[in-house]
């Protein structure tokens, strides 16, 4: 590797922006592409949740690396709405799990406690506890506006020299002695390493150079919840999902008097196109999502639901990220996508990954994250 490569990373998203971030902190320049805009893709779509509360060692130690440097950005003017993260737990199976998180998480020194089913009501006063053993409550985890994020980062990119070349789309690739001509709707760019971290478009920018990436566009959609009246406290974000397991509503605060909420599971039979399909949300899952709402909260005041919109999560078949090779002998082609879902609170530790993988030829600074690379093994069709 030369001593300060040039990378182009293609997608200027939080992964896209995250990478770009740890490339030039450590010498890199760096040319981001985007065929839109910054943060125009999943990233902008998403209700930008960024939480702890999971029960696998290895996404715990993910997390801690991320919530490290959101800690730092919010310190530099990064706005984080601290509003707390309650994950629910149907059985005592799950409350075990809960448990064993809180150590796993008190070791990482991020805060966490257990909550019972008696005292959810403590947490969200117009919870329903039917059916629920209790929860994992992480107070200081909570919520960003993912377009802000990308924006913040993409200013600290530009003011250490680098370029973000909006409007521009990769049209096609070719390998040079070194490295790579990059044809493009501007004009070729030439490149010592490139970062895929197209999100739902990476496929298609692999394809360019002849790569197969499984990755599938998964359609998921939020709404805005009104009010008659603010709460009169700060609701935190509920999630009804431990490992795949319930209904996969999630909602929380927006600001007084409004919430938003997502169904976190989709039933899909293809992939969407990420260049042609539906960004409302569709009358259905407006029907669906008033039922578990009215199950779960029904007693808010004169809530309504109002606009709603789609996104898509690029999902791989493990619902792990690919950061790394696809391709072990072509080391110079990094793949930084997939994590659809956990993007936001991802993107700073896949774009540390990714810098590692361009600038070390290994993720060095993470332990345990060389098995995140999109290997023959994981790199397979998910549906």
């Amino acid at each position: 590797m030369t001593v300060s490569p040039h990378v182009v990373v293609i997608g200027a998203g939080t992964l896209g922006m995250c990478t770009a971030l740890n490339l030039v902190e450590q010498g890199a320049r760096v040319t981001v592409l985007e065929a839109q805009s910054i943060a125009s893709g999943s990233s902008g779509r998403s209700v930008g949740v960024v939480g702890s509360q999971l029960t696998d060692p290895f996404e715990i130690m993910l997390r801690v690396h991320s919530l490290r440097r959101f800690r730092q950005w919010e310190g530099e003017g990064l706005r984080f709405n601290h509003i707390g993260y309650l994950r629910l737990a149907r059985t005592k199976a799950q409350m075990e799990l809960f448990a064993r998180s809180v150590e796993i998480q008190a070791e990482a020194g991020l805060r966490s406690r257990l909550v019972h089913a008696n005292e959810l009501m403590d947490l969200v006063p117009h919870i329903n506890p039917d059916g629920l053993e209790g929860g994992l409550f992480g107070p200081d985890n909570g919520f960003l506006d993912p377009y802000e994020m990308c924006n913040f980062l993409a200013r600290i990119v530009r003011a250490q020299g680098s370029e973000i070349r909006q409007y521009r789309k990769l049209l096609g690739a070719q390998r040079r002695t070194r490295g790579y001509r990059l044809e493009t709707s501007h004009g070729p760019i030439d490149c010592d390493v490139v970062v895929n971290a197209g999100g739902a478009w990476a496929p298609q920018v692999a394809a360019l150079f002849g790569q197969r990436l499984h990755i599938w566009p998964e359609r998921h959609e939020a709404v805005v919840i009104h009010l008659d009246e603010p709460l009169g406290y700060t609701m935190p974000m509920v999630m009804d999902l431990v490992n795949g397991e319930g209904s996969g509503l999630n909602f929380r605060h927006e600001k007084p008097g409004e919430l938003i909420a997502e169904i976190h599971k989709v039933n899909s039979i293809a992939p969407e196109d990420p260049d042609n399909y539906n960004d409302q949300c569709e009358e259905q899952s407006k029907v669906d999502l008033a039922e578990l709402l009215l199950e779960r909260v029904p007693d808010l005041p004169g809530a309504r639901l109002g606009r709603g919109w789609a996104g898509l999560y690029p999902v791989t078949a493990d619902h792990r990220p690919f950061v790394g090779p696809v391709d072990a002998s072509e080391p110079t082609l990094i793949t930084a996508a997939g994590a659809g879902g956990y993007g936001i609170q991802l993107a700073p530790v896949i774009g540390q990954i990714a810098a590692d993988w361009v600038l070390h030829g290994a993720p060095v600074s993470v332990p345990g994250s060389q098995s995140l690379a999109p290997s023959a093994e994981r790199n397979v069709p998910g549906h």
